[in-house]
């Protein structure tokens, strides 16, 4: 009797609203029509296909913003995923209408540590049992912590603080729904790579878990990790690349006895577009290009942001703009709010709005020098070098010299002037960042306010964005040695 099973597992993660094609080479590339069309070529030639997503369907594209990811579901649900779990990004518009999304979804959300605090009930249904060719497959969902960031207002809505806390919510959940049935077990992240491997570390092999398919660290792999023997993977970041899983498994021993991960590229050499994809995001997109397809202005040229690690060409412009003829001297963007890896020469009102769709105000706070001097050794940490914090763009004037094997501040200057511990900044911050101020600059906010009460000054960060750019033509940019890291 034939005991071996085969079974293919495509996933994606952090797709972030990256739903049109992009031509790189002379090759279309990406978008939603061709990842359908290889989604669906692959269920057509193996019998037994799973398609997983690890978060952030949301954010980065007007299609997105514009509808508040009700498009983004409609579009999804054209994929047909057989699972998914929630990331950071899709609490953005709030937990009340992500509720109301799921709702419009026709594929299953799972999600364990997500809970109302009043009673301990959870949000989301922790897993789901999927049954294909007579395997039966455990998928739990698991959420980064950073979603208590996105969360703070939302008073009733708790999530687990750490790593453990997940680990023994995975085994309570293996005790108590993997039945004699169950023949494998994913966990279905959204933690990112660092988190992972720590998860995976902490599992005990009693609970059984078979791999760990990730997301939020947008990391880009060329083989699984292997950790206390789960094997950890991740499919980079949009709709230009999917991740496949190809195993067999042992029915009757009840083991994955072959497992080999790739990462696929969607482009015109490996999938035909799904018309039906196709025509469906037409119709957003005609929408969204009356309302946003205008020029708002012309840069000199390109400009780049190709990490959130480092300073970069649009960083400086963004941090330079928010300054401009402001009430602060330094401004701190958010490193992550700038969401495209490059724009330009010519700026569209929809690439304005994707490039910051993260529309905050920017808060006016006063520190010290030596506070200062701690916010800046707090963002050089070392996790800040595996994208597992929160990094910054800093506007002109500001200095910065690190030594990241002695972990010392060498050079630490304001317009050309030492920082000394009694000097006075005044900092811009966005909102987002203000409210998360202890975790991400590691300055006790309540310290920091006793030097000055702060105070709302911008109350929409595009605003000022827009009204630069349509009255500046030509902006420049370049990458000047404000932000100098050296080993």
């Amino acid at each position: 009797m034939e005991t071996i099973e085969k079974l293919t597992i495509l996933h994606s993660n952090d797709m972030h609203g990256d739903f049109l094609p992009t031509v790189k080479d002379g090759k279309e590339t990406g978008g939603l029509p061709r990842l359908a069309g290889y989604i669906n070529a692959v269920r057509q030639s193996r019998e037994n296909v799973i398609y997983a997503i690890a978060g952030d369907m949301f954010r980065g594209s007007i299609i997105d913003s514009e509808y508040q990811g009700l498009s983004t579901i409609d579009l999804v649900n054209n994929l047909r995923p057989d699972v998914a779990t929630i990331g950071n990004h899709e609490v953005d518009y709030g937990i009340a209408h992500l509720l109301f999304l799921e709702k419009c979804a026709r594929f299953p959300i799972v999600n364990a540590d997500l809970f109302v605090t009043m009673n301990n009930g959870r949000l989301f249904t922790p897993y789901i049992n999927l049954e294909v060719g007579g395997m039966r497959i455990l998928v739990i969902g698991i959420l980064t912590q950073e979603v208590l960031a996105s969360t703070k207002q939302e008073k009733v809505i708790g999530s687990f603080i750490d790593l453990k806390s997940a680990a023994r919510e995975v085994g309570i959940i293996c005790d108590n729904y993997r039945t004699i049935h169950t023949d494998m077990t994913v966990l279905l992240t959204h933690i990112g790579l660092e988190k992972d491997r720590e998860l995976a570390a902490m599992l005990d092999p009693d609970y059984g878990v078979d791999m760990i398919i990730g997301g939020h660290s947008h990391t880009f792999m060329e083989e699984p990790e292997i950790v206390n023997g789960i094997p950890i993977v991740q499919a980079g970041t949009g709709t230009s690349i999917i991740g496949r899983i190809d195993l067999q498994y042992d029915t009757e021993n009840k083991k994955i006895v072959d497992f080999k991960w790739k990462c696929v590229p969607i482009n015109e050499d490996t999938a035909d577009k799904d018309p039906v994809m196709e025509e469906l995001l037409d119709s957003y997109r005609t929408e969204t290009d009356r309302k946003y397809k205008r020029v708002v202005t012309r840069w000199a040229r390109k400009l780049t942001h190709p990490s959130r690690e480092q300073e970069t060409e649009m960083g400086n412009l963004y941090a330079d703009v928010l300054a401009w003829e402001a009430s602060y001297d330094i401004m701190l963007m958010g490193s992550g709010s700038i969401r495209k890896k490059e724009m330009g020469p010519v700026i569209e009102y929809q690439d304005m709005l994707e490039n910051t769709p993260f529309d905050d105000c920017v808060w006016l706070l006063e520190v010290t020098g030596a506070q200062w001097r701690k916010m800046i050794q707090h963002i050089l940490r070392d996790e800040a070098w595996v994208g597992e914090t929160e990094f910054y763009q800093f506007s002109k004037g500001v200095r910065i010299k690190y030594n990241r094997t002695t972990h010392e501040i060498e050079e630490l200057k304001f317009r050309g002037e030492d920082v000394t511990d009694d000097m006075r900044l005044k900092i811009g911050l966005q909102n987002y960042h203000y409210k998360n101020f202890d975790a991400f600059l590691g300055v006790p906010l309540e310290e920091v306010k006793k030097n000055m009460r702060p105070r709302v000054v911008i109350t929409s960060l595009n605003n000022i964005v827009e009204e630069y750019f349509a009255t500046n033509d030509g902006l420049d940019a370049h990458v000047e040695g404000r932000i100098e890291v050296h080993d």
